[in-house]
């Protein structure tokens, strides 16, 4: 009976020093994989809730990841788009430059055609900036989108520039800013809004000189072209006063002629017959005539449709003066009308220094939110070094006690207790 129990009692002894090495060893090797990896979650069956929280994490980070790589690059083309106007706005400045001394009194033709041609070529340049591509091939200016080139021309009058998009800027998002600026806000003109007009004469011989145009009512401006002509003063209802009367046709934006005849200023009002300032006004616009007027005077009002046409007025009006007068009604205008086109660029410009300090600020921003789901992700998953260090010390002094458990039980045998 003793001998019976003592072998039931070896044998589960054995056994159990067996599972024993078993549990031991497996558990020192995950403890292993975990330290090796740095991670406590290496498997959704090690703890289901924190894989799948550490699932969630790696996604928002992947899509934050990818966010931040489409900002960069919406960052490159800005910034390029804000470069380009820049450059823009250098070449403008030296192309008033040359306006402003071309109309210097000792400025002879030829040499206003030399300033012409050089003119010429920063209108050239300044239309091919206006069109320039992003890496990508893509317009920066195309607005909210837009053909290949955004802007062409010189086509048929009126409207000789056209922009072949869709005006507006697009709006940033919480993780985006935009691909392009507006390129219509930038280098095209509302009549209504910027008030840039030409206004020319006919007869070339003239004295009488017209200032810019102002814009005093924008409901009646339609863009229309209008042309005064047989200008007449006549007597005022006053001593000493004088009215001005004139013929006017309207041409429409569709190219409809409105012919009105004998119209008087709106104004209705005299002025002195002495005086050599005449106001006009017209459709919503008014400018001022100076000198004396003739009946060969021929004024035509013309709206602007873009900085490149104004400056292919400038061009024209210097290349092609003959008289002093010209030269300075084609020099006033040009400035003025320039003067609102840089204000216009620059607006544009400043759009996109903000939109480039947006994307500084949503880049921070989540550069913030990556830190706080990567600090997420590790609290779901990764391994506490130092407790894991313990743990697998302890797990290892288990491990040797166990295997020396095992070879102290082998060594148990009858024959060690016979004398």
């Amino acid at each position: 009976m003793s001998t019976a129990i003592y072998r039931t009692s070896s044998a589960n002894a054995y056994d159990n020093s067996i599972r024993n090495i078993n549990t031991r060893f497996t558990d020192l090797s995950a403890l292993q994989e975990n330290l090796t990896s740095g991670k406590r979650v290496l498997r959704a069956s090690d703890d289901p809730t924190s894989a799948a929280m550490a699932e969630r994490a790696l996604t928002r980070l992947s899509r934050i990841a990818t966010d931040q790589r489409a900002l960069a690059s919406q960052t490159n083309a800005i910034a390029v788009a804000e470069s380009t106007l820049g450059k823009v706005t250098t070449a403008m400045q030296r192309f008033r430059d040359l306006v402003v001394s071309a109309g210097n009194g000792i400025v002879n033709s030829g040499e206003r055609k030399t300033i012409a041609g050089e003119l010429q070529g920063l209108r050239d340049q300044i239309f091919a900036l206006a069109n320039t591509e992003d890496s990508n091939g893509l317009p920066l200016f195309n607005a909210l989108g837009s053909a290949l080139k955004p802007f062409v021309g010189p086509t048929v009058q009126p409207q000789d520039y056209n922009f072949k998009g869709l005006p507006g800027q697009s709006a940033a998002s919480d993780v985006a800013i935009p691909f392009a600026l507006d390129g219509d806000a930038a280098f095209m003109l509302s009549p209504a809004q910027d008030g840039v007009f030409n206004v020319s004469n006919s007869n070339t011989a003239s004295t009488l000189q017209a200032s810019g145009v102002t814009v005093t009512d924008t409901a009646q401006v339609t863009g229309s072209t209008y042309q005064i002509s047989n200008l007449m003063v006549a007597a005022g209802a006053s001593p000493g006063q004088s009215k001005l009367t004139y013929d006017l046709v309207e041409t429409l934006a569709d190219g409809t002629r409105v012919p009105a005849t004998g119209v008087t200023p709106t104004t209705g009002a005299d002025y002195p017959t002495s005086a050599t300032r005449i106001p006009i006004s017209v459709g919503g616009l008014s400018l001022t005539l100076t000198g004396s007027p003739s009946a060969s005077d021929r004024f035509t009002i013309e709206p602007k449709a873009s900085v490149f046409s104004v400056m292919d007025d400038a061009i024209r009006g210097i290349g092609g003066a003959t008289t002093n007068n010209s030269v300075t009604q084609a020099v006033g205008q040009a400035l003025h009308n320039m003067d609102i086109s840089l204000a216009n660029i620059s607006a544009v410009r400043g759009q996109a220094g903000e939109l480039l300090n947006r994307a500084d600020r949503i880049s921070d921003l989540q550069k913030n939110r990556s830190v706080q789901v990567e600090a997420d992700r590790a609290r779901a998953e990764d391994l506490d070094m130092i407790q894991g260090l313990a743990d697998f010390n302890k797990q290892e002094n288990g491990y040797s006690v166990a295997l020396q458990t095992y070879a102290k039980v082998q060594q148990l045998s009858l024959f060690d207790y016979i004398r």
